[in-house]
């Protein structure tokens, strides 16, 4: 089992600590959250700033200053949009997250010896020493090393300059490891590697504590497991990241942030929520398994596959329809198969859909060599919000395929995973450089397409993967982007066309990934409801899902069934249950039952997540994008919480728990609950008339305070008691106190629940005088009537 405490303890306590480190580093260069301090007079060739803890002089000198200065220039620039101290919060923030996910990388890449030199970066091999390996033999690294930078690690190594030498290694080390895994480790000659500021000396230091609170095994993705097979602590980045998260999710929904709408830069933190590993298998096995298994039966791949579900016994007529399905998907080939995420942080379901794959290719003869590769580059789709969850999913997809191919590290295969970007910083007027080569008629149709591209990208990270982004013509927008020409000539609005053209080629690739359409759609959306949204959000949602706005995650639902699948494809969602019942969901609902067949569900109640999400009712549960009077198959574990949190997982597999319905009959009920568990003798009261034809039904009677007004029968004086009925009228004349109240309750096979009286001497003078409180339903007294449990509900004759 992963020591998840551990891991919980580290990510949160890592957070805090890189971020004061990071500050610290800056605060040295004299730039804080107050402000940024202009350089001090020269009077050496170093550039000196005041440090902003001790108000002494700190001299900078070379690379530094450059980097020190594009620090700056970013924090104003964000500062435009926001408030300076926001903006310096942020920059922060993302230089810390973005050396925490590399030192996690690199840490689980030294521990399962993926590292392209085999010698460990952050620990010793021996876990005798200190000391990296890499620090003890930097020049058995493998690492691009200069003259000047071997004459500097032999001048820190004879000084004993532990820290600054495994410092310049790491930031090495990084920079090496962008050809294998170039969307994580980006060059890092900025101000990234300016603010830098780790050891490996020091006891209470990030690298220390993660080399010996977590438990190096729970990094070991060779580890086998019971049943004989790898357990792929793949699992551990994403843990990793959701606790990484832990104090900013806080602050959203009980701390600073409690309130207010939810703006872009937290939104990531607000709905990151790690689904549990045996959610994603039943998610992903009866969704991209069965795809496969419905065009190739086997039994052994089924055997593998723990939790898929068997289909109900369909009728003839939707047998018949599905047997013609089938035989186009004896027409699918591994490799035909495509596969999205469309929200998928840390990348834990596709980790898993990687291993589905990786059985199906191998079941239809691929070596595995073979299927990793193609895996990545033909099957597998993600996209996300946020960058730094971006960067683990692309890191443990990457490390998975590694798990099958020693070779995939060549920083040559494509990966379609991608964190949505923005296109507000685009310089448009550059355009013009582009489609060299095109003739006036493409390059026009172009211009057009890309602009509208463009347009549609702008505050992308508002709207992440719900943006409905039209289907452009890749190729002709590719071959745009391919040759710029400015006649050779440098003029100011040229400058930086280089940057333009990698922004403008990777907003073509996520949209080609956000037109296309999938196979299977399977993800755990964002939760977030409608009176949290951001102004731009709320406005988008209204726009464009206004039966849907109730929340985020019902919104990313109608853009899968509308937008993302395929017909015939599987759509997998895991959210709150609520979209079961509750009205404000109810046209969702209608449009599903409508358009959809549900193929199974798992009902899971409370308790599935860790948290305090884990008190929200949660369903999963998958869909097949065509309509026919299925029979679906649904898991009632709701009764196993709390207590019996432990008993969820066992109880999936007991035939106690699972129910057949058929889902033409959900329409049978007002407002089309998923009541999967309802009888067919329940569902045929619905061809009844309604009550409303017959009575009226209303809240009854309340007194504001039942345990000061009413009483037991037995209680009171007997004489005191009117049991007469009388008419309202008569109330003001009657000289009794106490008056019959029915207030329901369990249920009699023989007698009535007729045991309260209620005080309304003098025409209820007293209750009606009781605070605020006017009675409801008073024109309803002494009418006959049904009343149902503890609470009051009226059903009164015409």
């Amino acid at each position: 089992m992963m020591n998840k405490t551990a891991i919980k303890n580290f990510a949160v306590w890592a957070r805090n600590k890189l971020i004061a480190d990071i500050s610290y580093k800056a605060g040295l260069m004299g730039i804080s959250e107050d402000g940024i301090k202009s350089a001090l007079p020269q009077s050496t060739k170093d550039t000196k700033f005041y440090d902003i803890g001790t108000k002494e002089p700190y001299a900078v000198s070379g690379e530094a200053v450059r980097q020190r200065g594009r620090l700056t220039d970013l924090i104003n620039q964000k500062a435009g949009s926001s408030d300076y101290k926001t903006a310096y919060r942020s920059v922060i923030e993302e230089v810390a997250y973005t050396w925490f996910n590399r030192l996690i990388a690199i840490r689980f890449m030294e521990v399962n010896d993926y590292l392209p030199s085999h010698i460990r970066a952050l620990s010793s091999e021996s876990g005798t020493k200190l000391e990296p390996d890499l620090v003890t033999t930097p020049f058995d690294g493998e690492l691009e090393l200069s003259d000047y930078e071997q004459a500097e690690i032999i001048r820190m190594k004879n000084e004993n300059l532990v820290d600054d030498l495994f410092r310049m290694l790491f930031v090495k080390q990084c920079n090496a490891l962008n050809s294998v895994l170039p969307k994580l480790f980006e060059k890092t000659a900025d101000f990234t590697e300016l603010l830098l500021n780790v050891s490996v000396t020091d006891q209470d230091g990030v690298v220390y504590h993660l080399v010996h609170d977590i438990p190096e095994n729970d990094f070991n993705i060779s580890k086998i497991g019971e049943d004989g097979k790898p357990t792929g602590q793949v699992e551990i980045i994403g843990w990793l990241y959701q606790y990484y998260n832990t104090e900013q999710n806080e602050l959203v929904y009980d701390g600073t942030y409690s309130k207010n709408k939810i703006q872009k830069e937290l939104l990531p933190a607000a709905t990151t929520i790690y689904t549990p590993d045996w959610a994603v298998r039943y998610m992903v096995e009866n969704s991209l398994g069965r795809l496969w298994l419905e065009g190739h039966p086997n039994a052994d791949l089924k055997a593998g596959w723990k939790y898929y579900l068997d289909e109900a016994e369909q009728e003839a007529d939707v047998q018949a329809q599905l047997d013609k399905i089938r035989e186009e998907y004896k027409k699918l080939k591994p490799e035909d198969i495509k596969v999205i995420d469309p929200c998928m942080g840390s990348g834990h379901i596709l980790v898993y859909v990687f291993d589905v794959l990786m059985q199906i290719y191998e079941s239809a003869g691929y070596t595995q060599r073979e299927a990793a590769k193609s895996i990545l580059e033909n099957n597998v789709y993600g996209l996300d919000i946020d960058d730094r969850a971006f960067q683990l999913a692309y890191f443990a997809v990457m490390m998975k395929a590694r798990q099958y191919n020693r070779q995939i590290l060549n920083g040559k295969t494509t990966c379609h995973l991608y964190a949505i970007q923005e296109s507000n910083t685009v310089n448009r007027l550059q355009l013009k450089y582009f489609g060299s080569g095109l003739n006036d008629l493409e390059r026009n149709d172009a211009m057009n397409q890309i602009t509208g591209l463009l347009d549609t990208f702008t505050d992308a990270k508002e709207y992440g993967s719900i943006l409905d982004v039209d289907t452009c013509n890749w190729d002709l927008l590719c071959r745009f982007t391919a040759k710029t020409n400015d006649n050779g000539q440098m003029s100011m609005d040229s400058i930086g066309l280089k940057y333009t053209k990698e922004q403008l080629k990777l907003l073509i690739e996520i949209g080609q990934v956000m037109a296309q359409k999938y196979n299977v759609v399977v993800t755990n959306p964002p939760y977030l409801g409608s009176s949290r949204f951001s102004s731009k959000l709320d406005v988008y949602v209204k726009d464009n899902y206004a039966e849907e706005k109730a929340d985020l995650c019902m919104v990313m639902l109608k853009r899968s069934m509308h937008g993302y699948s395929l017909k015939n494809g599987f759509i997998s969602f895991i959210t709150t249950s609520s979209w079961m019942f509750l009205s404000s969901f109810e046209k969702i609902r209608n449009y599903m039952l409508s358009n959809f067949c549900i193929d199974s569900l798992v009902d899971f109640g409370t308790e599935l997540f860790d948290g305090k999400v884990g008190h929200n009712p949660i369903a999963a549960w998958v869909n097949r994008n065509n309509l026919m009077d299925y029979r679906m198959t649904a898991i009632r574990l709701v009764d196993y919480c709390y207590s019996r949190r432990d008993e969820k997982e066992p109880e999936f597999f007991k035939n106690s728990n699972r129910y057949a319905a058929e889902q033409d009959n959900f329409s049978k009920i007002p407002g089309s609950p998923i009541a999967y568990w309802v009888s067919e003798n329940m569902f045929k009261t619905f061809y009844y008339p309604k009550i409303s034809e017959f009575a009226s039904t209303n809240n009854g009677f309340t007194t504001g305070d039942n345990n000061l007004f009413l009483r037991l029968w037995f209680e009171v004086q007997f004489r005191k008691i009117d049991c007469n009925n009388p008419s309202v009228e008569a109330l003001r004349q009657n000289p009794a106190k106490w008056f019959p109240y029915n207030k329901g309750g369990d249920f009699r096979k023989w007698y009535g629940n007729n045991e309260y009286v209620i005080n309304w001497g003098n025409d209820g003078a007293e209750v009606k005088a009781y605070g605020h409180l006017v009675p409801r339903s008073m024109k309803y007294m002494f009418h006959e009537s049904v009343t149902n449990g503890q609470v009051q509900c009226l059903m009164l004759a015409d």
